[in-house]
């Protein structure tokens, strides 16, 4: 082994050195950031480890959720004998540190190949502040991201030799990612795609492994949705239509990648073209490397999921409703889109014959990618600033809003026998009631579903556990219950929101 090659490895472990230290870095004030997904996969997490099923906190199995990810974490829990919010930050710091070393791994094999080019885009993305923000917390994004470039080394090599053994390999891969995040169905499709495009192999044999890699991948995540529909009635939990239209989530879309460019928000007039331009941009590059049949790259697995991953998200935002696309969303896309983007560059210097044109070239791309690194460096630094240097934390449920709440203090320490067994406790954020009581509660009902209502406003007795400060439109509100129900305050938190009781009986 020559020192260059000894160096394709040392270079990528110092940058998931850094990786892990940025991350320590960001959980260094308050540890892992809690949200309320993170309450959810914790919660089931506890279960998994204490009783061997996959409940969340309201005694429900997970179904919002794949559950790989629960699963992963339980089973670090049932080792460690450690906590998922102990633990957490450390098993990001970790996994950011191999996202990065594969990362180093794939583009030290890009044709051609250059160190300069893997050291700046590795920096880009230790910087980017959609990545480092899903690595700070409790989110199956941390372990999905990893295993989609799990999937591009192992399919990359099944491009090169077309064995059995590499396709079913990457087949099972993109079948665990499945039960990680609904979403992986993106790694299927792009599998599928690339498949459906390579010229190089017979008709019938494309078929077969067509069929054998679609079956594999998809087993696992008809297993999850078959047993979702047998103990709770729906596949994924109730799911309300969209109402964001389809060129509204495409602007959403774009936006995410004006903050990725450092764009501010008054240049995101240009977010719909830009968005168009980036989708089309894919098309076209997925359809030149078909002409050319060079479809088993790297930097074509990335264009092609990208691609695939994008018009996911915008698709399914449109007919499904969920959170805004926002970078979190996004985020398995940023390294991809990154290379398809990036890598062009190499292969146009690799082609100029005149060395000073060439030159000129590489210190322009270079000064351009050390002024993006510097950006987003600055929004960095502004974050570590506001939430770590100044002593708040990351946004969640450990932040000092939250560690200096009268009303969370007041839930870790109550007297739980004021709320009197085999009444059931509702609340406007039930995870928070679980994270800071221990206690199990369920959610008032979404205002899109009229019968849950109907039924809710029929209890005839019940307790409530309202957080002003974490109100959501899409529940009903206080106001409302308080025009059907005549409440009894229990405890009253001011500004922060209240403890109450209804009893049909008493008037």
């Amino acid at each position: 082994m020559t020192f260059t090659d000894k160096l394709k490895n040392y270079d990528t472990l110092v940058f998931s050195a850094i990786a892990f230290f940025a991350i320590y870095l960001f959980c260094s004030y308050n540890g892992v950031g809690i949200s309320p997904d993170s309450i959810m996969y914790t919660s089931a997490a506890r279960n998994f480890v204490a009783h061997g099923n996959l409940h969340t906190f309201n005694h429900a199995p997970i179904v919002d959720f794949p559950v790989f990810y629960p699963t992963y974490l339980g089973v670090i829990s049932f080792i460690t004998r450690l906590d998922p919010t102990v633990f957490g930050w450390w098993l990001d710091a970790l996994m950011f540190g191999a996202l990065i070393y594969c990362s180093g791994y794939i583009m030290s094999r890009f044709v051609p190949t250059s160190r300069v080019y893997k050291w700046l885009v590795l920096a880009a993305i230790i910087l980017n502040p959609g990545l480092l923000q899903v690595y700070t917390y409790l989110w199956s994004e941390t372990l999905f991201i990893l295993e989609v470039l799990l999937f591009m080394i192992v399919f990359r090599q099944y491009l090169v030799n077309h064995a059995g053994k590499w396709l079913v390999f990457a087949a099972l891969i993109a079948a665990v990612a499945c039960i990680t995040r609904y979403a992986a169905v993106t790694i299927v499709g792009t599998g599928g795609l690339i498949l459906l495009l390579d010229r190089t192999l017979p008709i019938r044999k494309k078929i077969g492994h067509i069929l054998i890699f679609g079956f594999i991948s998809i087993s696992l995540l008809v297993a999850n949705l078959w047993f979702n529909a047998l103990h709770t009635g729906t596949v994924t939990g109730p799911r309300e239509p969209s109402i964001t239209p389809f060129i509204k989530n495409l602007y959403y879309f774009g936006t995410v990648f004006c903050e990725w460019l450092g764009f501010t928000p008054n240049m995101y007039f240009l977010a719909t073209p830009l968005a168009i331009v980036i989708l089309a941009g894919f098309i076209a590059a997925l359809a030149f490397n078909f002409y050319r049949r060079k479809l088993n790259s790297y930097e074509n697995l990335a264009i092609a999921f990208a691609l695939v991953y994008g018009l996911f998200i915008v698709l399914s935002s449109t007919f499904s409703r969920y959170e805004r696309i926002n970078p979190r969303l996004l985020s398995p896309m940023y390294i991809p889109a990154l290379w398809g983007y990036t890598s062009w560059g190499l292969l146009f210097l690799k082609r100029l014959a005149n060395h000073k044109l060439r030159t000129v070239v590489a210190v322009v791309f270079i000064a351009a990618m050390l002024g993006y690194i510097t950006k987003i460096f600055m929004v960095d630094r502004d974050r570590y600033k506001d939430q770590i240097a100044d002593e708040y934390g990351n946004p969640g449920y450990t932040d000092n809003d939250w560690m200096e709440s009268k009303f969370a203090a007041y839930l870790k320490t109550m007297d739980k026998s004021i709320f009197k067994p085999g009444i059931t406790i509702y609340s406007d954020a039930h995870e928070a009631v679980y994270f800071f009581s221990g206690m199990s509660a369920y959610l008032v009902p979404h205002k899109f579903f009229k019968k849950d209502v109907e039924k809710f406003y029929r209890i005839k007795r019940f307790y409530l556990i309202w957080f002003n400060n974490l109100e959501n439109p899409e529940l009903i509100n206080l106001k409302d219950i308080k025009a059907h129900k005549q409440l009894k305050t229990i405890k009253d938190f001011g500004e922060e929101g209240g403890i109450y009781e209804y009893d049909e009986s008493v008037k």
